[in-house]
């Protein structure tokens, strides 16, 4: 385990990073402050041209093109499709990775394609971590995510010190694979946490409680959470246009109830909550960040 703001000490390196949305914007963003010499990929190329505007960086057309000659490929995108898109798809990074380079990749999915793309990068000689990140768009942006790593030791010490740019907590948990793993363990935990304070809220409420007086005496002993903490106030505002969203949070559910699936493993209570979290996307609230579970107790009376 490592806390940030040691990669002052090593050697600056030559970055790719593929994928700008709310958490690759600004990571991309702390490496280049780092001094790394950063180079940018996004589908959206007006997105790359303007974060290379801001930070001095560079941006390519294609994940091969930005890739080339890179010490270190990072990665944030949508989902499974996306990332074997921009790893092996016609344009992929990996057709342009030089044997001995690494390729870290913190998008949330499947500890299965996470294995099959491990496998197509050590054909060639490549590095890979699986690193997905919890914090969330202000962790991005403050640079204190926690980042839960997969992969061969020798290849987590080498990224270690380029993710300390951006992370409060670096970890390696196990192989390839327990990563993703460990993020569907954090995001288990989320989907029970926010319910649970979603009904508290909920019941306070309908006592005729003040919402906020009773977190603040409550906050501090058995049940705070962070969830408590950072979402308690906007939840009973009914305001839910930050955070992490709804449609990802389902995203997310869908890849641990699959992975119960295959290893046995029940989870009645997240499969309950991703019932509620569709029930949300049924309110039109897609994009409303996950602690507007709230939202659907209310809307139910």
């Amino acid at each position: 385990m490592s806390t940030r703001k040691n990669v002052g000490r090593k050697a600056m390196a030559k970055i790719t990073f593929l994928g700008l949305g709310v958490m690759g914007y600004p990571m991309a963003g702390h490496l280049a402050k780092a001094g790394h010499d950063v180079t940018v990929y996004n589908r959206t190329t007006a997105k790359a041209e303007a974060w290379a505007k801001e930070h001095g960086g560079s941006f390519s057309q294609t994940p091969a093109e930005a890739a080339q000659g890179a010490d270190f490929v990072m990665a944030c995108v949508g989902n499974d499709d996306d990332l074997r898109s921009v790893c092996v798809g016609p344009d992929g990074a990996f057709q342009s990775m030089a044997s001995g380079s690494v390729f870290v990749d913190h998008t949330t999915v499947s500890a299965a394609v996470t294995r099959e793309l491990y496998a197509v990068a050590a054909e060639t000689g490549i590095g890979y971590v699986d690193a997905p990140v919890s914090g969330g768009q202000a962790g991005a942006e403050n640079g204190v995510l926690s980042i839960m790593c997969g992969g061969d030791q020798d290849v987590y010490d080498r990224a270690e010190p380029i993710m300390a740019a951006y992370a409060k907590v670096c970890s390696r948990l196990g192989e390839n694979g327990a990563g993703q793993l460990t993020k569907m363990v954090n995001q288990i935990c989320i989907a029970g946490v926010v319910q649970g304070l979603s009904e508290a809220l909920h019941f306070a409420e309908k006592a005729g409680l003040d919402g906020e007086a009773v977190i603040e005496t409550i906050s501090a002993g058995a049940a705070g959470s962070w969830q408590m903490q950072n979402r308690y106030k906007t939840m009973i505002a009914d305001e839910f246009d930050h955070g992490f969203a709804v449609d990802w949070m389902r995203k997310d559910l869908g890849i641990c109830l699959d992975t119960a699936d295959e290893n046995g493993a029940s989870l009645p209570l997240t499969a309950l909550v991703d019932q509620f979290y569709k029930d949300v996307q049924k309110m039109g609230g897609n994009r409303w960040d996950t602690s507007s579970l709230i939202k659907r107790l209310r809307h139910m009376g």
